[in-house]
C-alpha cells in the first residue's frame, strides 16, 4: 500500500510576497473608510438628495440672519400700498441696461368696485439698494442693527412678493416666519426621537410584558386620526397663553404624536439585534441594559435612524402649517407659514390677491426637499446598496 502512495513534494523556495497582488491607493482607501465615510460617498452619487440638501441648508442658514435678508422689518406697514401686487425685478430701461431696478406702483380707486387698481409707472424707474440702511432691527432680540441685504430705493417701494390686506411685505414676512415653522420641525423630531427610542428600545431589548404593553399603546395612538386629534389638543390650550407658550405647546403635542411609528421600527430593530454575540457578550460581562441599547445597540441603525428623522420633521411642519391655517396653532403676532396663510382663508381675496397664496410656495419647496434628502440617506444607509 505504502509503495501506491503518489510522492509529496514540498517546495523549499522562499515565499515572494510581492507575488501576491497588492491593493490599489483607491482600494484600500474603500476597504479603511469608515461607515459614516461610506454613507457620504454613497450619498454624494445621490444627485436630487445632495440638491436638496444644498437647499435645506440654504433654508435654515437664513433663519441665523433673518432680520439682514428681510427688506423689510417684521411689523413695517405702508397703508398707501394695501394688496399691493409683487413687483418684477428688471435689467433694461427702455433698451439701456442700468442694473436690477423695479418700477413703481400707482393706483386709483375703482368706485364701482371699491378696489384699489394699480397699474406700473414706467417714469418711476426705482433701483434696488444692496447692502444698505433701512428697518431698525434686533437681531434674535438682542444686537440692534439697521443693514439689510436688499433695500428699496430712496422714497421707492420693494414689494417683490406684494403685499397684505395692511400694507406689509409678504418677502419678508415669508422670511420671517421661516424662523419658526423650520424651527417647529427640529424641536418636535427631539421629542419624538426621545420617546420612540426610549419606548420602542426597551420594548426590543426586554420583550414580555413590556413590549406587549408598549405595542398595545402604539395600535391605539395610531389608530386616532391624526388630525382631528391635533386640532382638539391645540384647541384646548389656553387662549390667556403667551404666543411663546403656544408655540412650545404645539412643538410638544406634535412630537408627542409622532413618535409610535419610530418606536415600532426600534424595537423591531432591536428584537433581531440583542440575539446577537456581542449582545451576548456585553450581558455577560455585566453592562446594564441602558448601556448595551446605548452603546451597542442603537449605533448598528443609527443611520436608518437619521434617515427617518429626515423624514418625519416635513410631517410635523405640515401639521403646525395646517393647524395654524386653521386658527388652531400659532397665532398672531407670532408669524410661520401657516399663520401667513390664514390670509388666504376668504375665496375673495384669493381670486383677487392671488399672491396671498405665495407662502404655501416655500412649504412645498421644503417638505419635497426634506423628502428628497430622506431618500438619499436611506439609500446611503442601506448597506446591500
Amino acid at each position: 500500500m505504502n509503495e501506491d502512495r503518489l510522492p509529496h513534494f514540498v517546495s523549499d523556495a522562499p515565499f515572494e510576497i510581492e507575488t501576491i497582488e497588492r491593493l490599489t491607493p483607491e482600494q484600500e482607501r474603500y476597504f479603511l473608510a469608515s461607515q459614516w465615510r461610506l454613507m457620504w460617498w454613497r450619498f454624494r452619487r445621490h444627485k436630487v438628495a445632495l440638491a436638496a440638501a444644498i437647499i435645506l441648508a440654504l433654508a435654515y442658514g437664513s433663519i441665523l440672519v433673518t432680520e439682514f435678508l428681510a427688506p423689510y422689518g417684521l411689523e413695517s406697514r405702508d397703508t398707501g400700498f394695501i394688496y399691493a401686487p409683487p413687483q418684477r425685478i428688471r435689467l433694461f430701461h427702455e433698451g439701456e441696461l442700468i442694473g436690477p431696478f423695479v418700477y413703481g406702483l400707482k393706483y386709483r380707486l375703482n368706485l364701482e368696485t371699491l378696489q384699489r387698481e394699480y397699474v406700473i409707472d414706467r417714469a418711476r424707474v426705482q433701483p434696488i439698494r444692496f447692502l444698505c440702511l433701512g428697518d431698525a432691527y434686533r437681531l434674535w432680540g438682542l444686537i440692534p442693527g439697521r443693514t439689510h441685504l436688499m433695500c428699496p430705493a430712496k422714497g421707492g417701494t420693494l414689494f417683490l412678493l406684494g403685499t397684505d390686506r395692511l400694507g406689509r411685505d409678504i418677502l419678508s414676512r415669508i422670511f420671517y416666519g421661516a424662523r419658526i415653522s423650520l424651527t417647529v420641525g427640529l424641536i418636535g423630531i427631539a421629542i419624538s426621537f426621545t420617546l420612540g427610542i426610549t419606548i420602542g428600545g426597551a420594548a426590543g431589548y426586554f420583550g414580555g410584558l413590556v413590549d406587549s404593553v408598549v405595542q398595545r399603546v402604539i395600535e391605539i395612538l395610531r389608530s386616532l386620526p391624526e388630525l382631528p386629534l391635533w386640532m382638539a389638543l391645540s384647541a384646548a390650550l389656553p387662549v390667556t397663553w403667551s404666543p411663546i407658550l403656544v408655540y412650545f405647546a404645539i412643538t410638544i403635542i406634535l412630537g408627542l404624536l409622532d413618535w409610535p411609528g419610530l418606536a415600532r421600527a426600534v424595537r423591531s430593530k432591536l428584537l433581531a439585534l440583542r440575539e446577537e454575540d456581542f449582545c451576548t457578550a456585553a450581558q455577560l460581562m455585566g453592562a446594564r441594559p441602558s448601556r448595551i441599547i446605548g452603546r451597542h445597540l442603537l449605533p448598528n441603525f443609527m443611520s436608518h435612524l437619521i434617515a427617518s428623522a429626515s423624514l418625519s420633521i416635513p410631517t410635523m411642519i405640515l401639521g403646525e402649517t395646517a393647524l395654524s391655517f386653521l386658527g388652531l396653532g400659532l397665532r398672531p403676532p407670532v408669524t410661520s407659514w401657516g399663520v401667513l396663510l390664514t390670509e388666504a382663508q376668504n375665496i375673495e381675496a384669493v381670486v383677487l390677491y392671488p399672491w396671498l397664496l405665495l407662502p404655501m410656495v416655500p412649504v412645498i419647496i421644503t417638505v419635497l426637499a426634506f423628502n428628497f434628502f430622506g431618500d438619499g440617506l436611506r439609500d446611503a444607509a442601506d448597506p446591500y446598496e
